[in-house]
């Protein structure tokens, strides 16, 4: 009988490669990045892997209600900020490529932070699931629901000002709009009229480089729907 042997025989027609050997030290540790820069950018991309993971789950144990409302709020808001941080950096943003490109080289299946990273803003922002009705305003004292009113009042004019100027970056046009839905969903959840077009153009200015101006045939039609935007909101006031 033969003796079990403790380990895989070598097959006689192995040879082991000596030059390779020399050349690898086992005990050294593999350097992925020989400059600072090079360790920098992995280091972001990392981040950027983390956080894409991270919004999928999150968005799955939302839609689970496995998580309170605010808690979501608060930690997609902070990964998408954190995100757009990131590819700030025109370094990484080259490295980057895109959502799409990154996806694949990494082979991620994550359409639910696909969709939130799109958007750019919780889905809570969005569906205004939060937000008071006109029914809790009016029960609340006058002071409260007053003030709630004139903070989306003043986001509106405030936004479009800012068309009025001539601000017409991505940068610079949808933090003042995202104020707006934001100050909007406190007072209301309804559907008013042209509600809608807030969201989609949010959605426009989320995809667009922070540097990238709107045109000015685009800007006109902004101006003009949110203008509708703002009337519709208020007549849900009256």
């Amino acid at each position: 009988m033969i003796p079990r042997q403790a380990y895989a025989p070598t097959p006689h027609s192995y040879v082991p490669n000596t030059a390779l050997s020399a050349i690898i030290n086992l005990d050294e540790e593999v350097k992925l990045a020989e400059t600072r820069a090079e360790r920098d950018l992995q280091d972001s991309l990392a981040e950027i892997f983390s956080i894409i993971v991270t919004l999928d789950e999150l968005e799955k144990a939302f839609l689970k209600d496995a998580i309170p409302e605010a808690d979501y709020t608060e930690i997609c808001e902070r990964a998408l900020k954190q995100y757009k941080s990131i590819l700030a950096d025109d370094t990484v943003a080259k490295a980057f490529v895109g959502l799409e490109e990154f996806k694949t080289e990494w082979e991620l299946e994550v359409p639910r932070a696909t969709e939130r990273i799109r958007v750019g803003m919780p889905s809570t922002a969005i569906n205004a699931s939060s937000g008071a009705t006109p029914s809790q305003s009016k029960s609340s004292s006058n002071q409260v629901s007053g003030a709630l009113i004139l903070e989306a009042t003043q986001d509106f004019i405030t936004f479009l000002d800012a068309l009025k100027l001539g601000l017409l970056a991505k940068d610079q046009l949808h933090p003042l709009l995202s104020d707006v839905i934001q100050s909007v969903n406190k007072v209301t959840d309804l559907d008013f009229e042209n509600r809608g077009k807030i969201i989609q153009w949010l959605i426009t200015l989320n995809q667009m480089k922070a540097k990238e101006e709107l045109s000015e045939d685009q800007a006109r039609e902004l101006e003009w729907d949110i203008n509708s935007a703002y009337q519709g909101f208020k007549a849900t006031l009256s």
